[in-house]
Order: C-alpha cells, then structure tokens, then sequence
C-alpha cells in the first residue's frame, strides 16, 4: 500500500471561483474570496501535490487591483512554503512556457513554492477580452498574466 500512496499524484481541481464577484456589495463582497480560501485550505490539509484551476478564476477579465491583491495574497498564504513539489515537467519547457525565464515558475530558485497551481482562461477571465476584441488584435491588460 506504501507503494500506491507514493506513486499518487493528488489534485484538487476547481471551477468557477469567481473571485471579485460582488465586490462592490457590503454583504457579498468577502464570499468569493472566503470560498477560494477554504479550496486553498482544504488543499494544504490533504497534502495535494498541486491544484488545477479549470476557469473563471476571476469574475472580470479585468479584475479591479483589490481584487488582484486578496487573489496574490491567499496564493502566497498558501502556495509559498518549503513543501517538495513531487514532479516535474519533462517536456521541454522552453516550448510549454514561452516567457521570459523559460520555465516553469516552481522551479525557479527564486520562489519558494510548495503549491504549484496551474489555471486556465474561463469566459469571464478570458484574457482577449470581451466579445470582438479577439479578431480585432487587441489585448485587456489580463493577457499579461497568461504565459
């Protein structure tokens, strides 16, 4: 049985967060961020080896800067600590991760990650923007975060 636990991967994935959904209301304003919390927390106590993110992490495809902040801030809380990642990416990373440094985040020495998350684009954090916006060229200020 030892074997079979050591040769599990564990991912918690999750959908639909929302983060910023209705900010501006003074009742509503903190469930977004109290659920993805709770998704963060749930992960750390079963010791998952990275989290998947399946879309629509935020309400906005432009997220207003607070809501940015809370985002970083639960991340950092719970995705920066001296955990070993236990895997790695065996492609080439040069090909997958086309940004500056050419690799994946969680293996620059730079960072301390013990969390690795991986997120997509959902329909309302799409990084082309709103409708249209895509076939016209231009880009929301949200592209810069899709690498």
């Amino acid at each position: 049985m030892e074997d079979a636990e050591e040769n599990t991967v564990r991912i918690l994935i999750a959908t639909d967060c929302h983060l910023g959904y209705m900010e501006k209301d003074e009742v509503r304003r903190h469930d977004s961020f109290q659920a993805f919390e709770e998704i963060c927390s749930i992960a750390e106590k079963k010791h998952v080896d990275f989290m998947l993110l399946g879309g629509d992490l935020f309400h906005e495809n432009k997220p207003s800067r607070s809501t940015l902040v809370k985002a970083i801030e639960i991340l950092r809380r719970y995705c920066l600590n001296d955990r070993p990642v236990p895997f790695q990416v065996v492609s080439d990373q040069t090909l997958n991760f086309q940004n500056t440094f050419g690799h994946v985040n969680y293996e620059d020495p730079h960072f301390n990650v013990g969390l690795p998350v991986f997120t997509i684009h959902g329909n309302h954090d799409d990084p082309a923007g709103v409708a249209g916006r895509l076939h016209l060229g231009l880009k929301s200020r949200t592209s810069q975060l899709c690498v």
